[in-house]
């Protein structure tokens, strides 16, 4: 894809300094997955430790890792569409990077349904503590 813009070894310079950001991305993004992973269990066992309400805890150590997967995920389709887009523009890779998008689209919906326990596209529910601290917020 690069060569009509640039030829010979400009073009194999480019390409190589592409795949490497490519490449760089990726492990940015799973950096950021395992640092979480890790982050959100250490503060998961220091506070089970404590003896803080364990219900609680569950659900923040689901949503901390929800989070860090779904930007985790992101990022990766990121990598993804460079690597394919200025790299290996066939239609076979266009294939599987939609296919890959498509996956990863789902991984990310079921991680907001299991994090905020609606789909992506409905409203958000307001549970009678919310309501009766907005009221409180708007009275004051």
């Amino acid at each position: 894809m690069l060569t009509p813009i640039i030829s010979g070894n400009e073009a194999d310079v480019a390409r190589s300094w592409i795949e490497q950001a490519a490449i760089l991305i990726e492990l940015v993004a799973v950096a950021i997955i395992v640092l979480a992973i890790i982050s959100a269990l250490a503060r998961y066992l220091f506070r089970y430790v404590g003896h803080q309400e364990r219900d609680t805890l569950y659900h923040e150590l689901k949503v901390s890792l929800g989070k860090s997967l779904l930007l985790g995920l992101e990022i990766l389709v990121a990598a993804d569409v460079i690597h394919t887009v200025a790299l290996e523009a066939t239609p076979q890779s266009v294939l599987v990077l939609g296919l890959l998008v498509l996956i990863r689209t789902f991984l990310s919906w079921a991680l907001v349904v299991e994090i905020e326990g609606r789909w992506p596209w409905q409203q958000r529910s307001v549970s009678p503590d919310q309501s009766a601290h907005s009221r409180d917020a708007a009275s004051l």
